[in-house]
Formats: structure tokens, C-alpha cells, sequence
């Protein structure tokens, strides 16, 4: 069975590459977190002749990038998922929508149940 997406929701598709992107995020920061400590390390001695200050300094980058990293890549796929979201139904509706092949049944949603009339 073939169905065609013609509008998505896009403050729906926003939440989704927000969250996608955050958890992105988060491994760019680990890793970004681990560079920074191997060089924190090799700083601290004495092998790079830094001194402790330029050390500690990027110790804090490196911890900061587990937060702020999330943080920012969660924001700017928020905004990127509903500026694409806007754009796939303007385009969609000039060129139609995205052909998705799907097998088993469609089941239609159970009717909404009516509250019992006390008297």
C-alpha cells in the first residue's frame, strides 16, 4: 500500500529534530569533554608547558561542552525542524508530497466513548 505525506505538522517535526540533535549534542560533547581532558592531562604534566592555568581552563571547556553543547544543537534543530516543516508543506503542495510504501492494515481509531447522562 502506497500512502503520500502531503503536510506534516511542523512544530511536530521542530520537537523531533530538537531532541534528535540534543542527543547529537550531547555525543559531540562527550567527545569534545574527552579531548579536552587528555589535554587537560598532558597539560597538568608538564608535557605541553602550558603552565596549570591554560590546563584548568580547558578543563572547564571540556565540562562546559557536556552542557552548553546539548543545549545549543537542541535549539538550532528546534528552529531548523519547524523553518523545514514550513518549507515541505509549501513545496508539498506545489509538487506533492513524499511517497511512503507500508504494509499491514490501517486500523481506524476505536469511537470516542460518550459519558453517561445522570439524572
Amino acid at each position: 500500500m502506497e500512502i503520500q505525506v502531503r503536510k506534516l505538522g511542523p512544530m511536530s517535526l521542530a520537537k523531533i529534530m530538537g531532541a534528535l540533535d540534543a542527543c547529537i549534542g550531547l555525543i559531540v560533547g562527550a567527545i569534545f569533554s574527552l579531548f579536552s581532558l587528555i589535554g587537560f592531562g598532558l597539560a597538568s604534566s608538564g608535557a605541553a608547558g602550558n603552565g596549570d592555568e591554560n590546563a584548568a581552563i580547558g578543563l572547564l571547556f571540556g565540562v562546559g561542552a557536556i552542557v552548553i553543547l546539548p543545549i545549543f544543537y537542541g535549539i538550532f534543530g528546534f528552529i531548523g525542524g519547524l523553518i523545514m516543516g514550513v518549507i515541505y508543506n509549501l513545496v508539498a503542495a506545489m509538487v506533492g508530497g513524499v511517497v511512503m510504501h507500508v504494509e499491514g492494515e490501517i486500523v481506524a481509531p476505536a469511537p470516542a466513548a460518550t459519558p453517561p447522562y445522570g439524572g
